[in-house]
C-alpha cells in the first residue's frame, strides 16, 4: 500500500516527518512518497524555488526511515498542481494495488474547494491525519461522502484500490513551515524544528531572509 504524502515542504520540518511515520506505521503502508508541489493552486506560491526544496527533501530523508521517498512529477509538470491529475498518474503506474492519499482534517474539510474533488475517491483511498482534541465537521456533498465511505479499521484498505477514508491520531507537534520562515527572517534559530542538514542548507543559501 503506498502513501502519497503532498505539500509545498517550504521548508521540510519534523511535523511532516513524524506525522508521515505515524500514519505509515498506524495504516500498515509499505511506503510513503513525498510529492512537493510546483504551483498550489489554493495558497500563495511558495517563498523557495522548487530546486530548492526538493534540495530540502532530500537532506531530510537521507538516511531516514524505510519506505520513505521523493516523487517530483508535481515539479516536472507545468500548471497548477492539482492532486488529482497526480494521483491520476499514479493510478495509471500502480494499476490495482492500494493508494492513499495522506492529509490534514484541515485540508479534507477544504476538498470542496479543490479541483474534481469528488474524483479524489475514484482514485485512492483518503488517510486523514487527526490529531489530538480535533474532530471533523463536514458538511454538504462531503460529509456524505464521508459517511458512505468511512473505514474503522486500517486493514480495511488494503482489501481494495480506493474509495475509503480513515482517520489516523497523529502526535500533535506546534510546527509549521510558516512559523520555520518567520523565525529565520528575525534572525533567529530554527534548530530542532527541521533536521540538522536542512538547518545547515537554509543558513547557506541564506534562505527566508
Amino acid at each position: 500500500m503506498i502513501g502519497i504524502y503532498g505539500g509545498t515542504f517550504d521548508p521540510i520540518h519534523y511535523g511532516h516527518l513524524r506525522t508521515a511515520l505515524e500514519v505509515k506505521e498506524g495504516a500498515g503502508m509499505d511506503e510513503i512518497r513525498f510529492v512537493p508541489c510546483r504551483l498550489p493552486p489554493h495558497r500563495a506560491e511558495p517563498e523557495a524555488d522548487p530546486a530548492l526544496r526538493l534540495k530540502m527533501l532530500e537532506l531530510a530523508l537521507h538516511d531516514a526511515e524505510p519506505g520513505f521517498s521523493i516523487d517530483t512529477r508535481e515539479l516536472d509538470r507545468q500548471g497548477p498542481s492539482y492532486m488529482v491529475e497526480t494521483l491520476a498518474s499514479f493510478r495509471t503506474e500502480i494499476g490495482n494495488r492500494p493508494l492513499c492519499l495522506i492529509a490534514g482534517l484541515d485540508a479534507v474539510n477544504g476538498f470542496p474547494r479543490w479541483h474534481r474533488w469528488r474524483e479524489l475517491f475514484e482514485l485512492a483511498h483518503i488517510v486523514v491525519m487527526r490529531r489530538p482534541g480535533t474532530a471533523p465537521d463536514f458538511t454538504g456533498d462531503l460529509a456524505q461522502y464521508v459517511a458512505e465511505r468511512s473505514a474503522e479499521h486500517a486493514a480495511a484498505l488494503s482489501l481494495r484500490p480506493h474509495g475509503s477514508i480513515h482517520f489516523v491520531d497523529v502526535t500533535q507537534l506546534d510546527i509549521s513551515a510558516t512559523r520555520i520562515r518567520e523565525t529565520v527572517r528575525s534572525g533567529k534559530s530554527a534548530r530542532y524544528l527541521i533536521p540538522e542538514p536542512v538547518l545547515r542548507f537554509i543558513e547557506s543559501k541564506r534562505l527566508y531572509r
